[in-house]
């Protein structure tokens, strides 16, 4: 079993990547093709979980101030829930955070998440928002050492 965490590299990549945000994280909301694609893709770092050549899990990592850096667009695929893909992308996000100076890390997580993330050391600092009206956000923080 090989697994490796690294940004996609060819455009079939790419194309699973999106797909795999769309599924999870937006097609359960009725959203449409697209919604899962935002402007910081440009300048946001990517993360691809693949095991054997096959694509697991995936996150974005944001620049969101001096030394913080945000994880955004986590998402695990629902067949391969509780194997740890979701704990091996968060650590690589959390290295190269660190790596690249950053000293605290940030993310607005789903209702259901909230316990991942807890289990994982982050802090529940807050309720946020609603996204498109319906999915409560949390915002949680992890200092990074």
């Amino acid at each position: 079993m090989s697994m490796e965490i690294r940004a996609p590299k060819t455009e079939v990549e790419w194309d699973n990547y999106f797909d795999l945000r769309y599924r999870i994280l937006r097609a359960p909301l009725d959203q449409p093709r697209g919604s899962e694609k935002n402007d910081g893709d440009k300048a946001g770092i990517h993360f691809a979980l693949y095991e054997n050549s096959v694509l697991k899990a995936i996150a974005r990592m944001d620049k969101a101030d001096k030394n913080v850096a945000q994880v955004r667009f986590v998402a695990v695929e629902e067949n391969s829930r509780g194997k740890g893909y979701g704990k091996a992308i968060m650590r690589a996000t959390e290295e190269a955070a660190k790596d690249r100076g950053d000293t605290l890390m940030v993310l607005q997580a789903r209702d259901y998440a909230v316990d991942f993330y807890l289990r994982l050391d982050y802090e529940l600092v807050e309720k946020t928002h609603l996204l498109f009206g319906v999915l409560q956000h949390f915002l949680m923080r992890k200092e990074l050492r």
